[in-house]
């Protein structure tokens, strides 16, 4: 069978499947008319097998668009393959259901915020309706966004974010924690003028404290004072010193965390009592013990 063009992805060929194929299985409870125009993706060890018995059996299959979608959620012909998942394979939707649970149940490092993440996705294409989804990939790529051990993929995690909350923001126009938290994202990607407005919205909605708080970014906003670089240019440059100081060119990133540290807006939005702690190790492996002491005293 002649391969359909469609997203590469590492371990996945597609197969194109007669006309009129069937998707049968689970003794005769699933009798699903393939799409047409729609590619089968199957596991590399599959493919072979498939083409000799002229069609793909219901495990390939989903084996296949369950590998697809882990792999990328935002694959071509991502909603197709979900709504297979979501007609014909109840134990692969059940199987997703409860990783997210048990992501959710504790605190995971950057690898399982990854898998929390693409679980989430998955989720939110087999229920295109539950718009709640999107709040909690967003918070979860700012999640990632802020992790000094995730930064390498700073950049992709706050565009995540912002795709995500944007989606949240059409479907739920007046819910204030959206409005508050899309702001936030868009302050970090530099949108300042979009921040105060979603910010400006939230504000009749929010408590006597979070009102103040916003208000006065509001007012920093309208007034000029802001980060001297978008933050987002910041925390990827905290990214550049976290390289630097692992090759053991401590004063190169002694030199990037202090430029970061001086900018005192950035420093009221974002803790940045870690960032501290990295500047006083490159002092110390520089031999600078005093402006290493002062370092750790902030952190």
């Amino acid at each position: 069978m002649q391969q359909t063009t469609a997203t590469p992805l590492d371990g996945i060929r597609y197969f194109t499947p007669p006309d009129g194929y069937v998707l049968t299985g689970r003794d005769g409870r699933v009798s699903l008319l393939w799409r047409s125009n729609v590619p089968v993706p199957l596991l590399t060890d599959d493919y072979p097998r498939a083409v000799a018995a002229g069609s793909p059996d219901y495990d390939m299959v989903g084996n296949g668009i369950y590998q697809a979608l882990r792999l990328n959620p935002d694959c071509q012909y991502a909603a197709d393959f979900a709504d297979v998942l979501r007609e014909a394979y109840p134990h692969i939707i059940s199987e997703i259901g409860g990783q997210a649970i048990m992501l959710e149940a504790k605190d995971v490092d950057s690898p399982y915020l990854d898998r929390k993440i693409t679980c989430l996705r998955i989720m939110a294409l087999l229920d295109r309706n539950k718009p709640e989804l999107q709040r909690e990939i967003a918070r979860s790529y700012k999640e990632k966004g802020s992790r000094l051990d995730a930064l390498q993929s700073v950049v992709a995690s706050w565009y995540g974010a912002e795709k995500s909350f944007k989606l949240l923001h059409d479907a739920l126009p007046d819910d204030a924690l959206a409005l508050y938290e899309y702001g936030e994202v868009l302050y970090v990607l530099g949108r300042y003028q979009q921040a105060a407005g979603l910010w400006s919205d939230a504000l009749p909605q929010l408590k006597d404290d979070e009102r103040r708080a916003v208000s006065g970014w509001i007012a920093d906003i309208l007034a000029g004072r802001l980060p001297l670089v978008p933050p987002i240019d910041y925390l990827s440059a905290v990214a550049v010193a976290l390289e630097e100081r692992e090759y053991g060119r401590h004063d190169e990133a002694a030199a990037i965390l202090e430029d970061v540290l001086a900018d005192a807006v950035f420093g009221e939005h974002f803790p940045l009592q870690e960032l501290h702690y990295l500047l006083g190790s490159c002092y110390q492996e520089l031999g600078l013990m005093e402006q290493a002491a002062a370092a750790f005293k902030r952190s």
